[in-house]
């Protein structure tokens, strides 16, 4: 299989190129799908027939040497429309009617020249970290006995594993940097309005993005889905056509210098109460000391979040289901998706659901908090994966345990609405990835995404995880 394990960029430098043709590279990827996903449990729908039959007809496009992502197989997580297919959204609840057309995110990869190759699994309507629904249980690459995140875990296994080399996904409390951190792909959230968003946007906090193994790759598939080229090379603020963005570099799209930047490390800023693993502590201030060697300037940020904003992160979670099992048969969802439904109710009955934090937060908190710097590196991740387990089955204590326990450093910047990604930098000594967040104003995708080519040159990380 020579085109799985390959690049983005690769892939599509060789099909329009003619070196490689889209049939084929489709053909070896779902081949490797086969093979693989029986342990991971990534995908929901594989789109075999159908797949193959739109990379013969991309194949005869006749724009096909200007495409920029021409014949890459991609992943689309289960909860945007794509043509022809249900979108279940890890629920039994949901309606099984195929979609009549494309999401808008998902018709740009498609003109772009990707070519989708299955539906990804998630949890039930999104709503944990974790990815285990009534369509399967979903594992690590890395680690069998872990989850890889979620909710956009299925899109981050399936490329980690190798199956796919881009996947989307959407983030809408770290809904994609929390599986990139997991199973060391680089992810970002965008900020507000640069992407076309879900459906179900959770109070305009929820962003589609991609997930991917290089910054190359990640800010093409970016650039792609934001309908703005200039994207697939941050730090280069100049327009560029899809045409001049192919073939100027080795390799393919090379995110350029970034400017000098004021950067603020913050190994542990999250609330008082929430404790953050000693080893991924260690790797944000060894990123900071990276990219100061780069000749950025570091300063510390030692103010944590307040409780305040932790306990309304916590109880916006609890509205977002309540608002999104809004007519659903309550006797096809799982456990724990009505026992956070039934908190929201109560939170939503007293007044308190989050809304005027998350608005305070929004409007000037986030700004307050961060300071004067340009960029903000901190956790992803408090600790480590948890298990891969039936978490839907199990109720609200556990799930509310494991989900804040380990993850509860992405949501703020999804309330504040503002860009932010996360980076692999080094291993566990428990075997998973350890991921960096990066987070920016709003606007400074473009600062990210050259900061993590920084870091991606200075320290490169396995693009995919160890064979089993």
């Amino acid at each position: 299989m020579p085109w799985v394990g390959s690049s983005a960029v690769e892939i599509a430098e060789a099909v329009r190129r003619g070196k490689a043709t889209a049939p084929l590279v489709v053909e070896e990827h779902l081949d490797a799908i086969a093979e693989r996903d029986g342990r991971i449990g990534a995908f929901r729908v594989v789109r075999a027939e159908r797949a193959l039959a739109e990379a013969r007809t991309l194949q005869e496009r006749e724009d096909l040497a200007e495409l920029p992502l021409a014949g890459v197989p991609v992943a689309v997580k289960d909860n945007v429309p794509v043509r022809g297919e249900t979108s279940r959204n890890g629920s039994a609840a949901t309606p099984g009617t195929p979609a009549a057309e494309d999401h808008p995110v998902v018709a740009r990869l498609r003109a772009a020249g990707a070519v989708v190759v299955g539906l990804t699994n998630v949890p039930e309507l999104c709503l944990t970290g974790f990815c285990d629904s009534v369509y399967g249980l979903t594992r690590n690459p890395w680690d069998l006995g872990r989850t890889p995140g979620g909710s956009s875990g299925g899109s981050a296994a399936a490329v980690a594993a190798g199956m796919v080399p881009l996947a989307h996904g959407n983030d809408g409390l770290g809904s994609l940097r929390i599986p990139a951190a997991c199973c060391g792909l680089v992810s970002i959230k965008p900020g507000h309005g640069v992407v076309p968003p879900p459906e179900h946007d959770w109070y305009g906090m929820a962003e589609n993005g991609p997930l991917a193994t290089t910054v190359a790759d990640l800010s093409l598939a970016l650039a792609v889905m934001a309908g703005d080229m200039s994207l697939a090379t941050p730090g280069d603020h100049d327009s560029l056509g899809v045409g001049d963005a192919i073939g100027d570099y080795p390799g393919g799209l090379t995110p350029a210098e970034p400017v000098r930047l004021r950067i603020a490390v913050a190994p542990a800023p999250l609330p008082p109460g929430f404790r953050v693993d000693a080893e991924l502590r260690a790797a944000v201030t060894s990123a900071a000391e990276t990219l100061g060697a780069a000749g950025h300037t570091v300063v510390e940020h030692t103010s944590r979040m307040s409780t305040r904003l932790g306990l309304a992160t916590i109880a916006t979670w609890f509205s977002c289901a309540l608002h999104d099992t809004r007519g659903l048969d309550p006797r096809r969802l799982q456990r724990r998706t009505r026992s956070l439904a039934r908190t929201g109710r109560l939170l939503a009955r007293l007044g308190l659901d989050g809304g005027a934090e998350r608005d305070l937060w929004r409007a000037s908190g986030a700004d307050q908090w961060f300071g004067n710097a340009d960029v903000l590196v901190m956790p992803t991740l408090a600790a480590v994966p948890p298990a891969a387990a039936r978490w839907g089955d199990r109720g609200l204590p556990a799930n509310v345990r494991a989900n804040v326990t380990y993850a509860p450093a992405t949501g703020a910047w999804n309330m504040a609405g503002w860009p932010a990604m996360s980076v692999p930098y080094g291993v566990h000594s428990g075997g998973t990835p350890i991921g960096v967040q990066l987070v920016a104003a709003p606007g400074g995708e473009a600062q990210l995404l050259a900061l993590a080519a920084q870091l991606e040159a200075a320290r490169p990380w396995p693009r995919h995880a160890p064979p089993a």
